[in-house]
């Protein structure tokens, strides 16, 4: 043998090799044309066959461990996260995210459209980038949104033609990117006098100071925004004056021209939107603010913003605040070693903070907290080797005290698990609040949201509580007693 026979005999030793695999490729077919005839004629046997070894597959102790949710109509710009923030040079005219010298405006992403504002009374939207050019003397950026139709701007400015002031309100829900509008009439010295944008449409109240040269009889009184219609950015608006301006100052926020807003949060997602996306959380004003229970015994008063985003599995529960909110916490106080209730307002001013609101001591642990009017719960604990049940209206149990306050004693001990019964609706309710682990009845006009838990079930805890005696108990006190004290 040659060794210019070796590359044949390896080809001929693959070709052997494939025929052997289509062979066997075909027998498998054959075997399986024949057991499906066999289905077709025996098709309950196979039926009831099919149906044990999906038990088998996915039966007990193999549940799906995933969240199956549905996604609906699914926008960019609704799950785009804020990845970039937003700077601006007011005076030279440049906006963008790499300019981190430069005044900060807000954190956004790096697909948002910007919208800038100028002193010469033009605007224009621009794709964000790390330095955008838009204009000298900015007076006012921020994202722009499309077709957002309640974010107002309210405005006056002078016409450098007839030397009037004009006031106007209108929206910016359509535009075409890079391109410069004038929201004057266009002539050459028209400026902008005063400027605000109001996410809501609210109107206001302003205070208009003439030159003292000018000739007018009354040189300082006020104009309301509430008086004009909100139109296109294109219209004239109305003649304030037609004497020098001197100065003007906001005297005060009106309510929405609009109308509350609607606001839900998608549970899924954790943000808040109009879209009716997720549950209704209620309607919101100018002014009206959310309140967060966290599971890390704390809570939070915020300005309600559109663009937040929320970390639902963090949340115990959310809802519009109001003067009247009263929180509802049962707890285990780690120190004593007692089951604690405590109810209490909002007594802090600052916003956007975090306030724990049980004691600092070790192994003090949240069994649930709520803003139900009327909270009624169900608690378990064990006596012995039995569990007994009680339940307790929350409202009945308890006055609202001091938010430092350690509260009453309910038992002494653990519990073991928490349920909350279905509060007793109010009437004229608009406030909804968000409830981790509840499903909502249909006589309940409250809405709320179902986190990721067991239903119905607030807390268990599968601790065993300990010896009988317990060496921390203290005779002094009794199941109802009040105890506070600053923490």
């Amino acid at each position: 043998m040659t060794s210019s026979d070796l590359p044949e005999i390896k080809i001929k030793r693959i070709s052997k090799y494939n025929s052997f695999k289509a062979d066997e490729y075909m027998a498998n077919l054959l075997s399986e044309l024949e057991q499906v005839k066999h289905d077709l004629l025996h098709l309950t046997e196979f039926a009831i066959a099919y149906f044990e070894n999906l038990l088998t597959k996915y039966g007990k102790g193999r549940e799906r461990r995933t969240l199956i949710t549905d996604f609906e109509s699914i926008e960019i710009k609704e799950v785009v996260a804020n990845n970039a923030k937003l700077y601006v040079d007011r005076k030279e005219g440049f906006i963008g995210m790499g300019m981190k010298k430069d005044e900060f405006v807000c954190d956004c992403s790096d697909i948002a459209d910007i919208i800038a504002f100028t002193r010469d009374g033009k605007f224009k939207v621009v794709k964000i980038a790390d330095k955008v050019f838009v204009g000298k003397d900015i007076i006012h950026v921020d994202v722009w949104l499309k077709s957002d139709d309640r974010t107002t701007y309210n405005m006056v400015y002078l016409d450098g033609s007839s030397g009037k002031a004009m006031a106007k309100r209108f929206n910016v829900t359509a535009i075409t990117r890079d391109k410069e509008y004038d929201l004057s009439m266009g002539t050459k010295g028209s400026k902008v006098l005063y400027f605000t944008f109001n996410p809501n449409g609210e109107s206001e109240v302003i205070n208009i100071q003439l030159s003292p040269g000018s000739s007018a009889k009354k040189k300082i009184f006020e104009f309301d925004f509430a008086d004009l219609a909100i139109k296109g950015r294109s219209s004239q608006g109305n003649v304030v004056t037609k004497y020098p301006v001197k100065k003007i100052t906001q005297i005060s926020v009106g309510k929405s021209y609009l109308g509350a807003m609607k606001i839900w949060l998608d549970e899924v997602s954790g943000k808040i939107n109009q879209d009716e996306r997720g549950k209704y959380l209620g309607a919101f004003d100018t002014g009206c603010k959310l309140v967060v229970l966290y599971k890390d015994a704390s809570y939070e008063v915020i300005d309600l913003d559109l663009t937040k985003k929320f970390d639902v599995n963090n949340i115990v529960e959310i809802g519009k605040f109001e003067d009247d909110t009263v929180i509802n916490v049962i707890y285990h106080e780690g120190e004593k070693g007692w089951t604690m209730i405590k109810r209490f307002k909002i007594e802090t001013t600052t916003q956007d903070q975090k306030f724990v609101f049980l004691p600092d001591s070790q192994g003090t642990k949240l069994y649930l907290a709520t803003m139900d009017k009327k909270p009624v719960v169900t608690c378990f604990y064990k006596s012995g080797n039995q569990t007994v049940e009680k339940e307790v209206v929350v409202a009945e149990f308890i006055e609202v005290k001091g938010w430092k306050a350690l509260g009453n004693k309910l038992h002494e001990g653990k519990l073991t698990k928490v349920v909350k019964v279905s509060p007793v609706a109010e009437e004229n309710e608009d406030a909804a609040e968000i409830s981790i682990g509840l499903t909502p009845s249909e006589e309940q006009p409250v809405p709320k949201i179902d986190f990721p838990v067991k239903q119905g079930k607030l807390f268990e805890d599968n601790e065993d509580e300990g010896p009988k005696d317990n060496p921390k108990k203290d005779d002094r006190f009794q199941t109802g007693d009040t105890i506070e004290f600053d923490v």
